[in-house]
């Protein structure tokens, strides 16, 4: 298993910078961001339609030894504001394009949230069962716009052979194990998960019993931790509306990776991923507001350098 670095937390670097500070900590892998919410600072969409773009930055990080582990576009492509849904769905388009050419197996994503019917103006998360109501836009939304679009987007990304990972994020109808795999039983078995454990904690998931729940569906995964408030909690309950950045108020915040949960914890979640079939990146992401990203980014490579055994060229992982 390798170390890698969703590159968004260097937004304000050039890729080459990038590249040089990377390096310089032992990474050569990284996801990188096309578009939608995590932007594109280091990869740009417009290369699909000029070659010899393409060709330098394919030749950059082959100088580098940079391998792409995937491409993110996290957007909202089932936003009922019709203007930001095509604008979204156009992005993850052009991203599993741009991924083929690459030669990248990954394209990242979020599912979306319709809102309650065809003439809303924003997303409803349907939380609970009732009213009754609320029953009858989750069945509207699933079967007149999520799997209809989703059927479709992850057959034209297997024509191009790239696969889908959604984020299971909470706003999103794909937003734990049981939704991932619904979703996945309909769009079949191109459509897979990007496991960030970060957004499975504070929802009360454990994401090393996810990992056995999912099994081969997770197609790529975020290192990022969070870190429960026990104090908050019982004043706030999970469903925490609060800014990030009011982290003496909230029931929770998001951690650089071991500030949250330590060693033993993330071991065994590397073991279980690898028990499971996963032997492929773990892919960094900060959004830790009490650290900088330079302090986040250099202690989460550190910290899961010492907890993954990297092969070497032509050795067994334990020799």
């Amino acid at each position: 298993m390798k170390v890698g670095v969703f590159t968004a937390l260097l937004a304000d670097l050039s890729l080459d910078q990038v590249i040089s500070k990377l390096t310089a900590l032992g990474i050569h892998t990284v996801e990188l961001g096309t578009g939608n919410y995590p932007g594109d600072p280091h990869c740009k969409l417009s290369m699909l339609e000029n070659p010899k773009a393409l060709g330098e930055f394919k030749k950059k990080l082959d100088d580098h030894g940079i391998a792409i582990t995937a491409l993110s576009c996290h957007g909202e492509p089932l936003h009922p504001n019709p203007e930001t849904a095509k604008k979204n769905q156009e992005t993850s388009r052009r991203t599993i394009l741009l991924a083929e050419k690459l030669g990248v197996p990954v394209v990242v994503d979020f599912s979306g949230c319709p809102g309650d019917g065809p003439d809303a103006q924003n997303p409803n998360w349907v939380t609970c069962a009732w009213p009754p109501h609320f029953g009858d836009i989750l069945k509207w939304q699933w079967e007149e716009r999520v799997i209809p679009y989703w059927k479709e987007r992850a057959k034209f990304a297997a024509g191009h052979g790239v696969k889908i990972a959604l984020e299971m994020h909470p706003g999103f109808v794909v937003y734990s194990p049981e939704t991932m795999l619904r979703l996945r039983a309909e769009a079949g078995p191109n459509l897979g998960a990007n496991l960030d454990p970060s957004h499975l904690f504070w929802q009360g998931i454990d994401p090393i019993a996810a990992v056995r729940v999912l099994g081969d569906a997770i197609f790529h995964v975020h290192a990022k931790d969070t870190q429960i408030y026990s104090y908050n909690l019982p004043k706030t309950g999970v469903l925490d509306t609060k800014k990030y950045t009011d982290e003496r108020n909230r029931a929770w915040i998001f951690r650089t990776v071991g500030y949250g949960h330590g060693a033993e914890w993330w071991g065994e979640f590397i073991s279980t991923l690898k028990m499971y079939g996963y032997d492929y990146v773990l892919s960094i992401e900060h959004e830790d507001s009490l650290m900088s990203a330079e302090e986040g980014l250099t202690k989460a490579v550190a910290f899961l350098q010492n907890l993954v055994i990297r092969e070497k060229p032509g050795a067994a992982y334990w020799a």
